[in-house]
């Protein structure tokens, strides 16, 4: 597309998502990430709150970034403009898996553990989806094989608008933050704030649980619908979560509390949000009425984690 073709209207930035359009397509691409995730687990070395594993998003798709290996580096990108799957190494090798209709997830798999012996990189993973509705590992997996090119464009272009929201609202704030990072695993576009205030780890929690939530935090994410919530939406919790939150005010208005494994999560759906006069705007709103009103009930130090605009200093 020529840039002079690109409207400036923020309703392109925001384009409809529902779930039934693409939801056999979006679980084949959960599954192609998931490949592509484990490899990054296997080979990145460790950081706290697992923010090793994460992909990223870019201009033209996700990506793993640097991967080390032996002497040199590699990465993995999905590019969703020409559709395809590129492998780079810093020594200047590279392999491309074309992405297509029709591609199962075990020919994907094959594809891409072929890819990298043939670039010199030997990697084993645990070969089967993640806490995900398939269990079916990943070289038997001959159902899931839905790519609609369209669809999966147009998921990527949400998640380039909510990656710069995200990265503006972490900026706002001085404690520590983790990147803007997309978790393989929920299929979730996240941010997360800390108190600095660690917690005690209970013993019987997950090796995940003990790792992601170590200290206080509100996390802030987007993810396209699942079994359980049938549409696209945006979320936020405070871990551990305060008496009262469900009470406090969310904006803009059509945001609401709902249950979450016994705590309350703030919500906000895509596509109502799409509909607003200056979406994006807000987003902002309600990343920030979600953070204050966790904030405040567990008696974070607000005043002294936020940013002021430089004029203000």
């Amino acid at each position: 597309m020529d840039a002079s073709n690109i409207p400036a209207d923020e309703h392109y930035t925001f384009p409809p998502l529902p779930l039934l359009g693409w939801e056999a397509t979006k679980d084949t691409l959960h599954l192609y990430l998931q490949v592509v995730g484990k490899i990054r687990l296997m080979q990145m070395p460790r950081r706290n709150h697992w923010w090793n594993i994460t992909l990223y998003v870019t201009s033209r798709g996700l990506g793993t970034g640097p991967i080390p290996y032996k002497f040199y580096t590699f990465e993995i990108d999905f590019d969703f403009i020409d559709h395809q799957l590129l492998i780079h190494t810093s020594t200047g090798a590279s392999e491309v898996i074309m992405l297509q209709d029709g591609l199962t997830v075990s020919e994907f798999y094959t594809s891409v553990m072929k890819a990298l012996e043939v670039l010199g990189i030997h990697v084993e993973i645990l070969a089967k989806p993640y806490d995900n509705k398939s269990t079916i590992p990943f070289a038997e997996d001959h159902t899931h094989a839905s790519y609609d090119a369209e669809w999966v464009n147009r998921y990527w272009r949400v998640l380039v608008t909510v990656d710069q929201v995200l990265k503006e609202f972490s900026g706002r704030y001085y404690g520590k933050t983790c990147p803007v990072h997309l978790y393989w695993h929920h299929l979730d576009l996240t941010v997360t704030r800390f108190s600095g205030k660690s917690l005690p780890v209970p013993k019987d929690a997950s090796v995940v649980e003990k790792d992601a939530y170590s200290h206080e935090v509100i996390s802030f994410g987007f993810w396209p619908g699942d079994d359980q919530v049938r549409f696209p939406a945006f979320y936020s919790y405070t871990f551990p979560s305060p008496q009262g939150l469900d009470l406090e005010p969310l904006h803009p208005k059509i945001a609401h509390w709902v249950d979450s494994n016994g705590s309350p999560m703030a919500i906000l759906n895509y596509e109502e949000l799409r509909e607003l006069e200056h979406p994006r705007q807000a987003l902002l709103d309600f990343l920030e009425s979600a953070y204050q009103a966790g904030a405040r009930l567990a008696g974070w130090p607000e005043e002294e984690l936020k940013v002021l605009p430089l004029d203000e200093l």
